[in-house]
């Protein structure tokens, strides 16, 4: 099956269970502002090792923006048709990103000033992640649908983003060298 199929040709693009829409619409810059998000998600993940817990949060962070993508992609007659956690986002998604973020902060320093992103590979990558995220939560303000935990769930996990980064730093970062706090990384 050849991976082109010549229907976005005429500038729409299909949503989940029917319909076509312009390929500027805001629904669908929604979804490609979240699908790059994923992909910088993807770049931090390659800097973790393999099987790693690093590594493996990406991973089920990467599959939750499926299902947030799921959602933004179903024309609003639709919404009926979305199941909780496959393809529409749920309180307990969000709060499972707070349960994280709190995790975390409990593990690593976390610091009180502005940060300066590079203090290595894997925090530059998660920091460059968190701003697409932060671009992808702006950008869904556009399609927001009453009822909708999309830009919550980017709220949340840009968040989760940062406080993933200063894990990732480490005693690398200057807080965690004044607490002595440096936490696992990788």
């Amino acid at each position: 099956m050849p991976i082109y199929t010549r229907k976005g040709d005429d500038g729409t693009t299909g949503l989940l269970f029917g319909g076509r829409v312009p390929k500027d619409s805001s629904r669908i810059e929604t979804n490609g502002a979240v699908d790059e998000a994923q992909a910088a998600m993807g770049m931090a993940r390659a800097e973790a090792a393999p099987g790693s817990e690093l590594d493996g949060l990406l991973v089920l962070l990467e599959h939750d923006l499926y299902v947030l993508m799921a959602e933004v992609a179903t024309a609003d007659e639709n919404r009926h048709k979305l199941v909780a956690g496959t393809s529409l986002v749920t309180a307990a998604m969000v709060e499972e990103l707070e349960r994280r973020i709190d995790e975390l902060t409990a593990r690593a320093a976390m610091p009180a000033e502005f940060v300066i992103p590079g203090a290595n590979r894997r925090s530059a990558a998660l920091d460059l992640a968190r701003t697409a995220v932060r671009r992808a939560e702006r950008v869904a303000l556009g399609h927001a649908v009453a009822g909708s935990l999309v830009t919550t769930y980017l709220n949340r996990l840009s968040d989760l983003l940062w406080t993933m980064a200063r894990w990732q730093e480490g005693d690398e970062h200057p807080a965690a060298r004044r607490a002595g706090k440096t936490g696992e990384r990788s």
